[in-house]
């Protein structure tokens, strides 16, 4: 293996597996809210069925992973979890992770995830869209390419019918459907997390 394919397993793996342990480790110490684990396996369920079930099997006129990407990286990120790995990290490193940093710049006022707030909300839409960009050109850039065809997936209803190269650094080319379900999914997130942060304030406000 490359240094470089190296390191994309490790990130892969690290960001997938660490939140799975600490967000159960956190609310069991009560460092958390209540509220956080079931906004994580939301936001996994969301990846999983927006898109990463979808660019790993190549379901809608695209290409399967394994054919994408080098052989060695299939053995280490079999196709059958990849998709898993891709959501989990998708949910725990991002999306917490992207709830957190709205949560700093809210001055760690929790009222932030109770009614919209724009700052924040443009916090972590630059996350987003700033993680995504960064993997599709130093982490995934070999099998997001220019030429590579992602499957149309639902939260990607451009599909690979309308892919423009938005810009290319180097070698590096950052397309359109590759970073359209992240400029849609920040908007779901916050949103599904008030909605559901609410319903839980009142659910335990009422309880006996």
């Amino acid at each position: 293996m490359s240094p470089e394919q190296i390191r994309v397993v490790i990130v892969v793996y690290l960001s997938a597996l660490l939140p799975l342990v600490l967000v159960p480790w956190l609310r069991r110490r009560q460092v958390i809210p209540g509220w956080v684990p079931a906004v994580y396996v939301g936001s996994f369920l969301l990846c999983a069925l927006g898109w990463e079930l979808w660019f790993t099997y190549g379901w809608v006129a695209g290409d399967a992973v394994d054919l994408r990407r080098a052989d060695v990286l299939n053995r280490m990120l079999p196709i059958h979890i990849n998709w898993l790995m891709n959501s989990l990290a998708d949910a725990g490193a991002v999306c917490l992770g992207g709830l957190w940093l709205m949560w700093r710049t809210a001055k760690r006022d929790s009222r932030v995830f109770e009614q919209w707030q724009w700052w924040p909300f443009v916090v972590l839409f630059i996350w987003c869209i700033g993680q995504n960009i960064f993997v599709e050109m130093f982490l995934y850039h070999d099998q997001l390419a220019a030429g590579k065809p992602l499957s149309w997936a639902p939260l990607v209803p451009t599909g690979p019918w309308w892919n423009p190269v938005l810009f290319v650094f180097g070698d590096r080319t950052i397309t359109l459907q590759g970073q359209v379900a992240w400029l849609i999914m920040p908007w779901i997130l916050y949103a599904g997390t008030i909605a559901y942060v609410r319903r839980w304030k009142h659910g335990n406000s009422v309880s006996p």
